[in-house]
């Protein structure tokens, strides 16, 4: 069983997550449709309604995730979602076409689809799968408040050094592969 304090960390993580990712893509929703047409994987209709459904599915994520009630059926969804993130990453890198914003954080970030991206992905899956543990019943005090608030802090802080560290070694490695 897992205790309530790690539980909490991990969905308030992923509801942070969600709810960013769903932010990025309702600011600019024509560049976020223009990210999903350029993976064709859809036709052409297709890829305006998904680009206008999966905002709204990271929405209802992020939110579910923070019920219990809700939780499990929200982890499920957001699995299958990174999952097709990841699926859609690793068609394009299949096909060659490593030139593709990977859409991950908005009209501002133009980084290409890398093979990490596909990793990243599926270990995040997988530790959303922990919010369909059972949680082990017990008060929460108010140090577990405390704990939860940083280590969400603490994880979405290394979450976006990560990203950003992979996203340039990407770049400058693709960058090595192309000069002669």
């Amino acid at each position: 069983m897992l205790d309530p304090a790690i539980g909490l960390t991990v969905v308030g993580c992923f509801a942070l997550l969600f709810a960013s990712a769903a932010l990025h893509k309702l600011r600019d929703v024509a560049h976020f449709t223009a990210v999903v047409r350029a993976y064709r994987l859809l036709p052409e209709g297709g890829a305006y309604a998904v680009a206008r459904a999966v905002p709204a599915l990271e929405l209802a994520v992020a939110v579910a995730l923070l019920s219990a009630m809700t939780r499990a059926a929200a982890a499920l969804a957001g699995m299958a979602l990174l999952l097709a993130y990841g699926g859609a990453i690793a068609v394009n890198l299949a096909r060659g076409r490593r030139d593709l914003a990977c859409g991950c954080g908005g009209a501002q970030d133009t980084r290409p689809i890398a093979p990490w991206m596909v990793v990243r992905n599926l270990l995040l899956g997988l530790l959303l799968a922990t919010a369909l543990a059972s949680w082990r019943p017990r008060m929460l005090l108010m140090t577990d408040a405390l704990t939860v608030a940083a280590g969400i802090a603490v994880a979405a802080l290394l979450y976006a050094s990560l990203d950003r560290l992979l996203g340039i070694l990407a770049a400058r490695a693709a960058a090595l592969r192309s000069t002669p």
